[in-house]
């Protein structure tokens, strides 16, 4: 079955939990921060890629499964900048000696669908969620032999990468009575990054890898 609809079909069972009796315990909230992402998994010359911060946002719905708030399910959609910054060092490939400086920057929506239970104004959650993969940006500049090159790139083709994702998250905050959220949260994945032929072999099989610090806040529900 496609992904995307195994995704959407849990965010719709997630909003449909919460029966009508109780639209009180239903909040909408946005949400915004910070992320510092790398790659993970079966990677050719692991010290090559270092740690890139980029930004996440997008907007939440807090659904209450119980009166008082202890257990509820939250279903988010974020636009979220992850990917890798090039490690300052030379290396060869093919016999020609390379040196990179730059990074490379994913831009995907996220929509993580969230159980998260609060105990005072202490929450945890997790849950499965599913990304879309919209661009891939590879800005770097760097020496091939010794001659400078410099490159900026945005890649619109990207039949070779598997663009749907499949992952997890979880996560722990901080939620005060008037709904000001302080969290933060591992994002990780369980498809790789290129499909079977995608050029790049170093980064074939990577998957994302992601922290997240984030601000957010719930309207009150009616």
């Amino acid at each position: 079955m496609n992904t995307k609809i195994v995704l959407f079909a849990s965010l719709l069972a997630a909003m449909a939990a919460a029966p009508a009796a109780h639209a009180q315990g239903i909040r909408f909230g946005i949400k915004g921060g910070a992320n510092l992402s790398n790659l993970s998994g079966d990677l050719t010359n692991e010290d090559r890629y270092e740690n890139k911060l980029g930004f996440h946002g997008g907007v939440m719905l807090n659904i209450g499964l119980v009166d008082d708030g202890f257990l509820s399910v939250q279903p988010e959609v974020l636009f979220s900048q992850k990917g890798f910054t090039y490690a300052n060092d030379e290396f060869t490939v093919a016999g020609s000696r390379f040196k990179y400086d730059g990074d490379v920057t994913y831009n995907y929506i996220d929509v993580p669908v969230l159980l998260k239970i609060k105990a005072g104004s202490v929450y945890f959650e997790a849950g499965p969620q599913y990304s879309y993969l919209l661009k891939v940006k590879n800005d770097f500049t760097g020496t091939v032999n010794g001659t400078p090159i410099t490159q900026t790139s945005n890649t619109s083709n990207l039949d070779n990468v598997n663009r749907n994702e499949i992952g997890y998250a979880a996560g722990l905050g901080y939620q005060s009575e008037g709904g000001l959220l302080l969290g933060l949260r591992y994002n990780g994945s369980f498809t790789d990054f290129g499909k079977d032929g995608y050029q790049d072999a170093d980064t074939r099989n990577a998957r994302n890898s992601v922290f997240q610090a984030s601000v957010g806040f719930l309207l009150p529900s009616k």
